[in-house]
């Protein structure tokens, strides 16, 4: 994702100030985008668990795990892709790309993000600290798939739908159909805004041979977008209605699906990169909608 502050603000010198600049953008703290999709579906599945009433506390340790875990994340991808990231425009001034962290420094940013992260899960039940420790496979597995998988989104929609899983055992202490339902959901939208975020990169990544699904859907991609967007749709729907959400909640989701139905016809035009970027962070609102309008709906029929 592009940062608002150029590369050319930030301190280059050696020092504390220039390594904690490189730490903050290894971490990608100026651009949340990622925390906040990686936040959104565990939310869902902490709202329709509660009943639109979800414990304070444990809605605290998922917005904090979020943001440590996705950190964690951005650690690890730029650790496996550091001999990569020069080679691509949008990620050659990332701080293992040119020089202002190195490998040691990543690897130790990511164990301190997955060991604060590893002390907010064990104040939960049993079940959720079982789960955690295959969400953290996730986290690491997806960064090497783009070099052999046709759609490591799906792999990215997996590591960002687990907390779906997590979220509801920390309230109800089981598994159940409605979060795999919204696990379902998260691995479509992130494969569909993933997709919007790779069309980016596209002509940079056949060059160095990293697979995307921007690459393998290629002109269909509008076709596919739209489809998984819709699918997104449906299974959100669904784990909502199994919960109780009605009418309004339905009427928040006709319209998010209509708004993903225009990001389709964009898609189908063509996108520049700035288009494309805008596509994608779009998304965040339309989750948030979404969140809100479930929580609305069942906490104003409890």
């Amino acid at each position: 994702m592009s940062s608002t502050v150029k590369a050319s603000d930030k301190p280059r010198a050696g020092g504390p100030l220039a390594t904690a600049w490189a730490v903050a953008d290894l971490m990608r703290l100026t651009r949340p985008h990622g925390t906040f999709l990686l936040l959104i579906p565990s939310l869902w599945a902490l709202v329709l668990a509660g009943h639109g009433r979800p414990p304070l506390a444990l809605v605290a340790v998922f917005v904090a795990g979020a943001f440590l875990m996705r950190s964690a994340g951005c650690a690890i991808n730029d650790l496996a892709d550091r001999r990569i990231d020069p080679l691509v425009e949008r990620t050659r001034t990332r701080p293992l790309a040119d020089g202002r962290l190195g490998a040691g420094a990543a690897l130790f940013t990511f164990a301190v993000l997955v060991g604060v992260s590893g002390l907010l899960i064990m104040h939960l039940n049993r079940l959720t600290i079982i789960l955690s420790a295959a969400g953290l496979g996730w986290a690491v597995l997806y960064p090497f798939t783009k070099r052999f998988v046709s759609c490591p989104q799906a792999f990215l929609g997996a590591a960002f739908g687990w907390g779906t899983f997590m979220a509801w055992a920390a309230v109800r202490d089981e598994m159940a159909l409605t979060p795999a339902l919204l696990f379902l959901a998260t691995v479509c939208w992130a494969i569909a805004y993933d997709t919007l975020y790779a069309i980016q990169d596209m002509q940079d990544d056949i060059k160095v041979g990293i697979k995307s699904a921007a690459i393998l859907f290629g002109s269909a991609a509008w076709a596919w977008v739209t489809g998984l967007l819709m699918a997104t749709c449906a299974l959100v729907g669904w784990a909502a209605l199994r919960e109780g959400a009605g009418a309004p909640f339905l009427a928040a989701l006709a319209a998010v699906a209509g708004y993903f139905a225009y990001q389709g016809l964009r898609v189908r035009r063509g996108l520049d990169r700035p288009q494309a970027f805008a596509l994608f962070k779009a998304h965040v609102p339309a989750g948030a909608a979404l969140l809100a309008a479930m929580w609305l709906d069942l906490r104003g029929g409890a």
